[in-house]
């Protein structure tokens, strides 16, 4: 087994599986990165795919598609999070999606380029996750016949539901463990179901959990308010990734506990100790300042604060839960509301407030 900081040779996809003291096994590909173990829909880590890779930083690897659509998701990140951004819609758009840290590049494989994307799931102990699809249509103005009738096949209520959930991960109390639905359970939802779908998504085999779906509504709300204001950008085939804290405060009558390594919450997750340094490897950050030596400047301990490795705690009100939008590799300028994206947004709080009125 290479040493810590050995490259693997990604042209092979080669694959390193190291058993820890559990007899759990995890795969190390990448300058140590590792698959994303909360990814709940997308391309996954598999034989031809890469998938959302976890850096040892913490931040999230995603890796650019084909031209034209990452090069336009990447134009997407770097105009919004740009230094010398002074466009106020851009600004306020920022709170609203992950942070952008920059692209990297493996050392060996230069040729890789990835995103480097805020974890948002990173603070939370045991994250119920979901991403759901918004808009009236999975296809943007270009695409042709052939992909159009495509995304409409996969779901023919997209047009009148608005939204489309491609996957969820919930935590269940009583086993200590997720259940989990793929997109084709999202697809199988029609009109008469929809609100069951997303019911289970807060639902913990005990309880329904109000109070989150009220904080992610207010945060819905927030994200539809923008979109009100703005007449500058259309998004096309663009997700909304919904987060909450599965865990209660109490399990059983004890305090809970943050999962022992080599779980499936602890699997992937980088360490958090401040006394590691980290490698970045053709980091072009838009965030941190370079140093003399050409390495991204700051101390750990500051990477750490910016980046999202501070320690988990225990959460109150908006800080129990996360929404952001995510993909954006079908966005484009225009001159007018996005009434595609609002009409999504308004179907979703409305199905959300209707699950809290039962």
């Amino acid at each position: 087994m290479p040493a810590d900081g050995q490259i693997m040779d990604l042209s092979s996809r080669a694959v390193e599986r190291e058993n820890n003291m559990n007899g759990s096994v995890k795969q190390v590909l990448l300058d140590g990165c590792v698959p994303f173990s909360h990814q709940v829909a997308g391309h996954k880590c598999g034989i031809n795919n890469t998938g959302v890779l976890q850096h040892p930083d913490g931040t999230i690897l995603k890796q650019l598609q084909a031209p034209p659509r990452g090069p336009r998701e990447m134009n997407f990140y770097t105009q919004v999070f740009a230094k010398d951004c002074a466009d106020k819609k851009l600004l306020d758009l920022q709170q609203h999606l992950p942070k952008f840290y920059g692209t990297w590049r493996p050392r060996e494989s230069p040729h890789e380029l990835y995103l480097k994307l805020e974890d948002v799931t990173r603070r939370f102990l045991r994250p119920c996750i979901m991403d759901v699809k918004i808009g009236r249509r999975s296809y943007d103005p270009f695409a042709s016949k052939e992909k159009r009738e495509e995304q409409i096949n996969k779901y023919p209520l997209m047009e009148e539901i608005g939204f489309l959930l491609l996957g969820m991960r919930v935590y269940q109390i009583d086993s200590d463990s997720y259940i989990t639905h793929d997109q084709f359970y999202g697809r199988s939802l029609g009109k008469d179901s929809i609100k069951n779908g997303l019911t289970r998504f807060f639902h913990n085999g005990q309880e329904l959990r109000r109070h989150a779906v009220s904080l992610i509504i207010s945060k819905i709300r927030n994200i539809l308010r923008w979109f009100e204001s703005q007449t500058q950008l259309h998004f096309y085939a663009s997700s909304l990734l919904l987060v909450y804290e599965g865990s209660p405060h109490t399990v059983n009558g004890s305090k809970h506990k943050p999962a022992e390594p080599g779980t499936e919450h602890q699997q992937g997750e980088p360490q958090s100790n401040s006394n590691n340094s980290y490698s970045h490897p053709y980091c072009q950050d838009v965030q941190h300042e370079r140093n003399a030596n050409g390495k991204c400047g700051g101390s750990v301990e500051e990477k750490d604060e910016e980046i999202g490795m501070g320690d988990k705690r225990q959460f109150g009100q908006e800080e129990a839960v996360e929404v952001k939008m995510i993909d954006f590799a079908h966005v484009f300028p225009s001159d007018n509301p996005d009434e595609s994206y609002m009409y999504g947004l308004r179907n979703l709080l409305s199905t959300l407030e209707q699950i809290l009125k039962d």
